[in-house]
C-alpha cells in the first residue's frame, strides 16, 4: 500500500500575514455595510420626525447620522491601509519568489559552465574548422564544387534562357495574307464575258433597214410653201 499521509505544505510567516490582512479586510467591509445601513435608518427617521413636527428628535437623529458618517470615513481609511499593506506583502512575496528562481537559475548556469573547459571548447572549434576545410578540399578534387568562372557561365546561361522564354511569350505577327472565304472563292469561279477590244460591226440587213426608214421620213415631211 502506498503512503496515505500527504505532506502538508509549510505555512510561512508571509502566508500568515496575508491571511490576517485578508481577514481584516473582510471584517472592515462588513462593518462598512452596517454603518451604511445605520446611516440610512437615521436619515429616514429624521425625515419622519420632521413630518411629525418633532424638531428635537429629528435633530438628534441627524446628529447620530453625522457620527456614523464620520466613523464610516475612518473605516474607509482603515480599509485603504489594509488593502495597501496586503498589496505590498503580496508584491514582496512575488519578488522573493522571482529572486529565488533567478538565484536557482544562476546556480544552474554556473554548475553547467563548471563542467565545460574552455580549452576543450577551443579544441572542438579547431577540429570543426579543420574537418570543414578537409571536406572542401575533397569536394574541389572531385569536381563537385564549381569555380567562380563556372558560376558566371551558369548565371549567363540562365539569363539567356530567361530572355528566350520572354520572347516566346510575345504575340506572333501574321506572315501570310488572310485566306479568302468560301463565298469569295465561289465568286472567283463565275465565268464573266470578255471585254471587247474592237468596234462592233453592224450587219448589212440592219443597215438597209435604217436607210429605208430615213428615206420614208423625208418623203412624209410637207414641202415648204
Amino acid at each position: 500500500m502506498g503512503n496515505i499521509f500527504v505532506k502538508k505544505p509549510k505555512i510561512t510567516e508571509v502566508d500568515k500575514a496575508i491571511l490576517s490582512l485578508k481577514t481584516q479586510r473582510r471584517k472592515l467591509a462588513q462593518y462598512q455595510l452596517q454603518l451604511e445601513a445605520v446611516i440610512d435608518a437615521e436619515k429616514q427617521a429624521a425625515k419622519d420626525l420632521v413630518r411629525e413636527k418633532k424638531k428635537d428628535r429629528a435633530l438628534l437623529a441627524l446628529k447620530k447620522k453625522k457620527v456614523q458618517e464620520d466613523l464610516l470615513k475612518q473605516v474607509d481609511g482603515w480599509l485603504i491601509n489594509v488593502e495597501q499593506q496586503l498589496a505590498d506583502v503580496e508584491l514582496a512575496s512575488k519578488q522573493k519568489a522571482v529572486f529565488e528562481s533567478l538565484k536557482s537559475g544562476n546556480s544552474a548556469v554556473k554548475a553547467i559552465q563548471s563542467e565545460i573547459n574552455l580549452d576543450d571548447v577551443q579544441k572542438l572549434m579547431d577540429d570543426t574548422a579543420e574537418a570543414k576545410a578537409y571536406q572542401d578540399e575533397i569536394n574541389a578534387i572531385l569536381g563537385e564544387k564549381l569555380s567562380a568562372e563556372d558560376e558566371e557561365e551558369v548565371l549567363a546561361e540562365f539569363e539567356d534562357l530567361e530572355t528566350q522564354l520572354g520572347l516566346q511569350d510575345l504575340p506572333k505577327v501574321p506572315s501570310a495574307a488572310p485566306q479568302s472565304t468560301k463565298e469569295e472563292e465561289e465568286d472567283d469561279k463565275l465565268d464573266l464575258p470578255d471585254v471587247p477590244t474592237k468596234v462592233p460591226v453592224i450587219p448589212e440587213q440592219m443597215a438597209e433597214s435604217s436607210e429605208i426608214s430615213a428615206h420614208r421620213k423625208v418623203m412624209e415631211e410637207p414641202l415648204p410653201a
